[in-house]
């Protein structure tokens, strides 16, 4: 495996785990301080598009000290059954341009339906106009504008994001 700054592990929900830097299902990117349970959040994309966005923001997540976990994912059923399964603290979606915000609603009734309501949950991406006011509807704990830069979005997570572990 070629050298890389963070480990990644390739969960394929319930087919088994390996390492390994690019994978079917989900990825992790490991940052912060190995010792001690640090913050956890899985990050998902909504509609088809470039990913590479989201994947830079997970590494500055992780160079902020969270643990992330990212998943290609898109179904809100296997993506709050993911964020269960992996403990998370917070799940983040980006909105792309054919993204179904009916999802973000989903995703947010099942964490209450399941108890899960501890896990905070915050969408962006290219998120404006109506979306954008359907999503501060919702009730989610934080909403990011088209064009939120991604130091905002650290800042936000480092003052609101927390392990429950």
């Amino acid at each position: 495996m070629p050298e890389h700054p963070y480990k990644i592990r390739v969960s394929n929900q319930g087919r088994g785990t390996g390492y390994a830097l690019s994978g079917k299902d989900i990825y992790f990117i490991v940052g912060g301080n190995m010792g001690e349970r640090t913050a956890r959040i899985l990050l998902a994309k909504l509609g088809h598009g470039h990913k590479e966005a989201l994947l830079n923001l997970a590494k500055r997540l992780g160079d902020a000290g969270f643990e992330i976990i990212y998943t290609e994912l898109q179904d809100p059923e296997a993506i709050v059954g993911t964020a269960i399964q992996e403990s998370v603290d917070h799940i983040g979606i980006t909105i792309l341009e054919d993204g179904d915000m009916g999802r973000v609603k989903e995703i947010k009734d099942l964490l209450n339906k399941q108890g899960e309501s501890h896990i905070t949950l915050a969408v962006g991406g290219l998120l404006e106009g109506d979306n954008l006011l359907r999503a501060q509807k919702m009730g989610l704990d934080a909403c990011f504008p088209k064009g939120t830069s991604y130091e905002e979005l650290i800042e936000w997570a480092k003052n609101n994001i927390r392990s429950k572990a």
